[in-house]
C-alpha cells in the first residue's frame, strides 16, 4: 500500500508540475513586441526636433491653448507601416503624433513625465493657470486613452492574451523613456522619478 501511495503521489506531483508549466508558459512574442514598440514610438515622435526648430525660426510664441487649437501635422507622415500594423494601429499612431506637439511644452516645463508602465503622468501644475491646467489634464487623459487602445490593438494583432497588455505597456514605456529628451521627467524601474540627462540609461 505504501508503495502504491508513493506512486500515486509521484504521479500527482508530475501532473501538477506539467499543468503549472502550461499555465505559466503563456504565448508572448517579446521580440516582435519590442520591435513594434520601437518603430511606433520613433514614428510618433519623428521629426519633432525639426518641427520645433522651424517654429522657433518663425518666432512662434503661442499659449498652450493656441497650440492645442491650431497644431497640425500632415496626415501623410502617419501612413508608414510598422512590424505590427492594422487600420486601428495606424489611426492611433496618427492621433498620438498629432497630439505630441501639444504635449511637448508640458514635458519641457516639467509638468508631465513618462512613467515606467507606459503612461504619462502629471508631475507639477504649480506654474499653470486654471485654463492651462484644464488643457493639460485633457491632453493627459486623451494620450493615456490612446496608449491603452494602442497596447490593446498590438495585443490583438499578435493574438496575445488581453492579460498581457500591461506587459506590452512596459515594453512601450522603455521606448517612450528612451525617446524622451534631456530635462524631461522619467520614472525608473524602482518607481523613482528623475530628470533625464544625457547620461541616463533607463
Amino acid at each position: 500500500m505504501n508503495v502504491k501511495n508513493a506512486r500515486f503521489i509521484l504521479i500527482g506531483c508530475f501532473v501538477s508540475a506539467a499543468l503549472a508549466c502550461i499555465t505559466v508558459n503563456i504565448y508572448f512574442p517579446e521580440a516582435t513586441v519590442k520591435k513594434a514598440a520601437e518603430e511606433i514610438v520613433n514614428e510618433v515622435r519623428k521629426d519633432s526636433d525639426k518641427d520645433k526648430e522651424n517654429k522657433e525660426k518663425k518666432g512662434a510664441s503661442r499659449s498652450f491653448l493656441e497650440q492645442r487649437t491650431f497644431s497640425f501635422i500632415p496626415a501623410a507622415y502617419a501612413q508608414e507601416e510598422t512590424t505590427v500594423a492594422s487600420p486601428r494601429i495606424r489611426a492611433l499612431k496618427q492621433s498620438l503624433r498629432e497630439r505630441f506637439p501639444q504635449l511637448r511644452p508640458f514635458f519641457e516645463n516639467g509638468n508631465i513625465g513618462e512613467s515606467n508602465d507606459g503612461w504619462i503622468q502629471v508631475r507639477d501644475e504649480a506654474s499653470l493657470g486654471l485654463k492651462d491646467k484644464a488643457i493639460l489634464r485633457g491632453l493627459v487623459r486623451e494620450e493615456n486613452r490612446d496608449r491603452e487602445m494602442l497596447y490593446t490593438a498590438v495585443a490583438k494583432a499578435l493574438n496575445v492574451a488581453s492579460s498581457q497588455v500591461p506587459r506590452i505597456g512596459k515594453i512601450f514605456a522603455e521606448n517612450w523613456i528612451r525617446n524622451a529628451r534631456p530635462g524631461w521627467w522619467i520614472q525608473k524601474d524602482d518607481g523613482e522619478w528623475i530628470r533625464k540627462s544625457n547620461e541616463n540609461s533607463v
